[in-house]
């Protein structure tokens, strides 16, 4: 299950004003059949589908796609937390097809060209 099914099957299931008191259960409101389309899904396959041949699109791929998942931050004011930004990559839907597209790149300049790859780990 993606991060973005997670969270709107999540977000969903926290806007009803679920009473368990209420004869009225949530399957009556959501079928079960009913799936949200997705919308990044052309895009998505493109990412997944496309091949790395080229050696300086392969570096540039590696260094603009950074290796890790940019860190949580809480903004604080007078010891208070007023803000809280999660981890991008939670907020990205594409992220595992960028991970996935950074990682052939990888495997391009390592395989094919033959080039040590730690500068990009």
């Amino acid at each position: 299950m993606s991060v973005t099914d997670y969270t709107i099957k999540h977000f969903i299931v926290h806007s009803l004003n679920f009473n368990p008191s209420s004869s009225f259960a949530i399957s009556q409101k959501i079928p079960s059949s009913f799936s949200f389309p997705d919308l990044f899904k052309p895009l998505r396959n493109w990412l997944d589908n496309q091949e790395i041949r080229n050696e300086a699109l392969a570096h540039r791929l590696c260094r603009l796609i950074p290796s890790q998942c940019p860190f949580a931050r809480d903004i604080n004011l007078f010891g208070r937390v007023i803000l809280s930004i999660p981890p991008l990559c939670k907020l990205n839907p594409l992220y595992e097809e960028l991970m996935n597209l950074r990682f052939r790149a990888l495997c391009y300049l390592a395989e094919e060209i033959g080039e040590d790859i730690s500068q990009y780990c």
